[in-house]
């Protein structure tokens, strides 16, 4: 494979045009400039995307995903040698001499290739941690151990902690780390939230805790984001441990068309009762073995405020869990309803919050469809773009408002599931709980009521853009909550959704 040259002068790049990539793209140019990617020094070419697309791997160097850059045409000029990439808050991170440019599938959009440097101090959250991949190796070799591998270097056993780690892990790492007389690195994903939707700074700080009980660990956190493909983001993975030094990875994922580290899959483990140690499931007694909590059983000892159990968490690592996801009655709540205009879900998001409001549990912000329209929409049309721009702004302030602990309760149509989703994924990433409640309530229904008489203009033709009319009404399929207006009172509703959020130990209300 064909590497780049840089050939740009810093005023080529004073005068180089500015774009802010997607999320994956910048995650992947902070992992270029790490040298993390190697031997790739730059997005690829067109004849790289091509092999990858065609044989899902680059001539002579195996696996890899697609490592591209996709830019608006308007947002670079034709005969522009460089653009400057931002992170969202415009602040630079890098810079990209553009080698190739060619025609995307998306309509108005095109490729760019070419080798990429570091420019400005944008992008560096977790600064202390953000090792590159020379740095890591470094210090790896100057903290070398006396047990060489076959090939006289030193062995380093790396562990991907996109999720906290418990004893079980643990115990794991220092019993595989013993037998290779391995230092070890733990890598921590820090481009997005991780599986659970645990924040970013939240993950690093349970590792940390975790880390303290493990001899001497290299923490380094690298903006590795996920791939939709499970294959290429696992040879992915490989090759970035092996460019931060990893000579072994413990892990679940098999080895990737024969590049990268020797992937050792852990043991499944027991808790033994009788002594208080973690060993083989095999070699514990059942009558007195416990195994490890999954996910799903933290997450609801989380949830209730029970304290994680010292047999199975660190108190450093169980005290930051319960910082990061305290219990449901006291964290951040996102209760998002969405129907069609007419359905009930303004009168029922309303009769909610009245509610929450007299029982003065929880901080209540209210975002009623019209309000936002006229206070924080207001210019905006409804056509696709500027409804899904809409509920972006709705998503944005509620999860601001949930981060902190409030309730956001939202009531607008939101009429497409895309939308609604970059709202769900707001809330996640602030911490928050996300319900999404779809009021169903039959067009025809919604037509009789009609109190705004939109419905009748629309049938007329005086008004285009009627969601349920001459727009489509994209019905929730991940709704936690359906309800039907015309199948009761506005008082039933109401009711449906506070027992919804009594059950799930959102909100504790007096008994009738």
């Amino acid at each position: 494979m064909d590497r780049f040259e840089w050939a740009l002068t810093d005023e080529d790049l004073a005068s180089a045009p500015a774009h802010t990539p997607e999320p994956v793209e910048l995650a992947d140019l902070q992992m270029l400039l790490a040298g993390a990617y190697a031997p790739l020094d730059g997005f690829m070419s067109r004849a790289d995307c091509a092999a990858v697309e065609q044989h899902g791997r680059l001539p002579n160097d195996g696996v890899w995903p697609l490592i591209t850059l996709l830019i608006p045409d308007v947002a670079v000029r034709p005969e522009a040698k460089a653009v400057v990439l931002t992170d969202p808050e415009g602040a630079p991170v890098g810079a990209l001499h553009i080698a190739e440019r060619w025609p995307a599938r998306k309509p108005g959009h095109s490729y760019l290739s070419g080798a990429v440097r570091a420019y400005g101090d944008g992008g560096l959250p977790f600064h202390r941690y953000r090792l590159s991949a020379a740095e890591a190796r470094h210090h790896l070799h100057a903290g070398q151990t006396e047990a060489p591998d076959r090939a006289g270097a030193s062995r380093v056993l790396g562990f991907y902690a996109d999720r906290p780690l418990h004893r079980p892990q643990l115990a794991q790492l220092l019993h595989t780390a013993r037998q290779l007389s391995a230092q070890i690195v733990l890598l921590v994903p820090v481009a997005e939230p991780g599986p659970d939707g645990l924040e970013q700074h939240a993950l690093l700080r349970c590792v940390l805790a975790a880390a303290e009980r493990l001899p001497d660990p290299l923490v380094v956190a690298i903006p590795l984001h996920r791939r939709e493909d499970q294959f290429a983001d696992g040879a992915l993975r490989a090759r970035v441990a092996e460019a931060y030094g990893v000579t072994h990875l413990l892990s679940t994922a098999e080895t990737i068309a024969g590049r990268g580290p020797r992937v050792l899959v852990p043991r499944a483990l027991a808790y033994d009762t009788r002594d208080g140690q973690w060993r083989d499931a095999n070699d514990v007694n059942p009558r007195f073995a416990r195994l490890p909590l999954t996910p799903d059983e933290i997450a609801q000892l989380l949830d209730d405020g029970e304290t994680l159990p010292e047999w199975h968490t660190p108190p450093g690592v169980a005290r930051e869990l319960a910082k990061a996801r305290p219990p449901r009655r006291q964290r951040g709540l996102v209760l998002f309803f969405t129907g069609l205009s007419g359905s009930g879900k303004s009168t029922v998001a309303h009769g909610v919050a009245e509610v929450l409001r007299e029982e003065g549990e929880r901080s209540i912000t209210m975002l009623d469809g019209d309000v936002v329209r006229r206070e924080l929409s207001k210019g905006l049309g409804f056509g696709k773009e500027d409804r899904d721009l809409n509920i972006r702004r709705i998503g944005f302030v509620a999860a601001e408002v949930a981060r902190h602990g409030g309730v956001a309760i939202a009531c607008p149509i939101a009429p497409y599931a895309a939308a609604r989703a970059v709202a769900r994924a707001m809330a996640r990433t602030a911490g928050a709980d996300f319900i999404l409640v779809h009021v169903a309530t039959p067009l025809e229904v919604c037509e009789k009521r009609d109190r705004k008489g939109l419905y009748a203009k629309a049938r007329a033709g005086l008004i285009r853009g009627m969601t349920g009319i001459d727009d489509p009404y994209e019905a929730p399929t991940d709704a936690e909550l359906t309800i039907d207006t015309s199948q009761g009172s506005v008082e039933d509703a109401v009711d449906e959704v506070l027992d919804y959020l009594v059950n799930g130990s959102w909100i504790s209300l007096p008994e009738a």
